[in-house]
This record gives structure tokens, C-alpha cells and sequence, in this order.
């Protein structure tokens, strides 16, 4: 639908709306090959550098909400977090968000300041590594904590998320698009809001979560403490442990892949438990958001596996991801995550 689009001059008129003083010489897309979504180094005549992010799916005042968050996220942590996050480009004093309507798209651009990267983390981490990297979250988690209260509202709740997908289930094209699984989407959506509920996750506090961690879109130091992190395509308000499942991906015995899967195995493995332990002993966690950690994993399944998959990722990922979903990740789920050993190896 989108191939003959020119999405380069969307970011050449964007950019000439920002500041037509200044002229571009060269848009070139970095976009990441697995995903869907549009990032371009922009290049001027004097050979400045921005980066500006593209996006036409959703809606444009989520758009708006997050990237407004994150902006303020990145301007209020304290230190050693003050340059973590990369920072949006403002006009008169507020974010600067281009948006570009025809007959065939509705499309939102931001610019962003190039963040300066250190190291990548290592394709399979040490022990000691894994150790750094638990109390690394713990002390980012407690540096989101201290600002969440400076931060813009928030309105998009995971529950909206899964209500959503079961509206899209009871249209004709939800019910073509999920043919053979709709009963079963169904019943997940059911059973995270019903454990949900019991577990009492809409008094659990909010804070800031990047959800999506992997080896390509975070740096480390030498001694490898947090220095930069990039890629909010998956950024949300919610509980902490959303972020846990792709850190224990991170830490996974299998290392960071090319071919992936969502399997659920990497957060029963020893080396996430050690994970959890470095955190838990900088930030402790408690029994309640122990037991929420299946269901953040049941909502990332729904949400950006069934829901948006064919938005987050092409198409060859997004359909062998899907039937992964159906044939693995849901029947695995009860059978494969075990909460008591967890609570048990943080003597909750």
C-alpha cells in the first residue's frame, strides 16, 4: 500500500517547517531491516547530523503522548541517567511533531539529536556481566521512579491495548486476519484481564518502560554500566517487570540471535534468576510483581505479536511469529512458567 510513497520528502517538508534556514543535503534510511518502522540520518550542508523517526501506524495522539513523555523522561533523570536517552528536537518551547495528510497516508515525524554510543554489549553475557546488568535496570527503573511524577500525563492503559484487540476480533476483517484462533485469542485476552484483576495490577505503579531490550539498541561503558539507549518504538507507562522479559532474553544461555523466537523458556533459565537477584538487591521487588510477570508476557504476546504484529515487524516475521504464538508461546505458558521458583530464589 505504502511502496511507491516518498517518505523521504515527508521528512525534507518536515524538516523545512522546523527551520528552513538550515539546508539538508542527504536523507538516508537507517530503518532497522526486521521492523517496519522508518528512522533516516539526516544530513545538513554544513554537515550536521540529525536523526528523525517516521510513523503512520496507531493513532497520532498516542504518537504525540509518548514521544512527549519520553522527551521529558530524557530531560529530567538525574544522574548518571541525564544523557541516556536521546532528545527530541523543540520548537518555541515544545516538542516538534510534523504531520503529513493525504488521501493515502496520515504520517508523524520527530527529530532527534544523534546519542552518542559507547560499547555494544556482548552477544552472550559472563555471569559478572549479568550481574551489572540487573543492577543497571534496578538503579534506571529507581531513576524513572524519582521523575514519573514530572512527566506528561499518561492516558493508554494495557488493558485498552487487549480490549482493543478483542474489538478488532469481532470485525471481518479481525476474524479473516485470525482465522482458525479467534476463540483462543479470545481466551488469553480474558484470562490476563481476569489475573489481572486478582493480582491488583491497576494499583501497581507506573513508571516509564521501554518493554523492546536487545544487544542493538543499547551501549554499555567498559565496566559495563548503562551509558546510552535508543529505539522507543515499544515505549509505554506501566510496571517495571514489563521490561524483564527481553532482559532475559539478554541473558539468555543462547546469547542474542538473528533468527528469533518469543519463547518464554529464557525467564525460567538460572542465568535470569541471577538477573533478578542483582536487581532485586539494589531495587527490591515484591510478590505481587513476581506474579505479574507471566502476564506481562501474555500482553506482549497479544499486544505486538497478534494485535500489531503485522505493523512491528515485515510480513515473513510477523506471520511465522504469529503461528509460533498459536503452536508455542500460549500452550507453553502455564506449563513452563514457574512463579514459586522465582519468589524462592528471592526469599519472597
Amino acid at each position: 500500500m505504502y511502496q511507491n510513497i516518498n517518505f523521504i520528502q515527508i521528512i525534507e517538508d518536515a524538516w523545512y517547517e522546523y527551520d528552513n534556514s538550515r539546508k539538508i543535503r542527504t536523507v538516508e534510511d537507517i530503518s532497522a531491516k526486521v521492523s517496519t518502522n522508518h528512522v533516516y540520518r539526516v544530513r545538513f550542508e554544513d554537515g550536521d547530523i540529525i536523526i528523525a523517526k517516521l510513523s503512520y501506524f496507531g493513532k497520532f495522539s498516542h504518537f504525540v503522548e509518548d514521544h512527549s513523555i519520553i522527551n521529558a523522561l530524557a530531560t529530567n533523570l538525574p544522574s548518571p541517567f541525564e544523557n541516556f536517552l536521546a532528545k527530541s528536537l523543540t520548537k518555541y518551547g515544545q516538542l516538534y511533531v510534523y504531520r503529513h495528510q493525504d488521501s493515502l497516508l496520515d504520517a508523524w515525524v520527530v527529530f532527534y539529536n544523534p546519542i552518542h554510543i559507547d560499547q555494544k554489549p556482548a552477544r552472550k553475557q559472563s555471569e559478572e556481566q549479568i550481574k551489572i546488568l540487573g543492577k543497571e535496570l534496578a538503579k534506571f527503573h529507581k531513576a524513572c521512579r524519582k521523575v514519573k511524577n514530572t512527566l506528561p500525563p499518561n492516558f493508554k492503559q494495557t488493558e485498552d491495548d487487549i480490549k482493543h484487540l478483542l474489538q478488532i476480533l469481532e470485525t471481518e476483517q479481525g476474524q479473516f486476519d485470525h482465522r482458525g484462533h479467534v476463540d483462543s485469542i479470545k481466551r488469553q485476552c480474558n484470562l490476563y484481564i481476569e489475573n489481572c484483576d486478582k493480582i491488583g495490577v491497576a494499583e501497581m505503579p507506573a513508571i516509564p518502560v521501554f518493554v523492546d531490550w536487545n544487544i542493538g539498541n543499547f551501549s554499555v561503558t567498559n565496566d559495563y554500566k548503562f551509558f546510552s539507549r535508543w529505539d522507543y518504538d515499544w515505549f509505554r507507562m506501566s510496571t517495571r517487570v514489563m521490561d524483564f522479559y527481553f532482559f532475559s532474553r539478554v541473558c539468555s544461555s543462547i546469547g542474542d540471535k538473528t533468527v528469533f523466537s518469543y519463547v518464554i523458556d529464557p525467564m525460567m533459565e538460572d542465568r535470569f534468576i541471577l538477573f533478578l537477584q542483582a536487581y532485586h538487591e539494589e531495587y527490591p521487588l515484591t510478590e505481587q510483581e513476581i506474579k505479574i510477570m507471566k502476564e506481562t508476557y501474555r500482553f506482549f504476546i497479544l499486544n505486538y505479536v497478534i494485535k500489531d504484529g503485522r505493523y512491528f515487524f515485515h510480513e515473513f516475521y510477523a506471520s511465522r511469529l504469529q503461528l509460533e504464538a498459536h503452536e508455542v508461546y500460549f500452550p507453553n505458558l502455564d506449563k513452563s512458567f514457574d512463579e514459586e521458583r522465582l519468589l524462592k530464589a528471592l526469599n519472597l
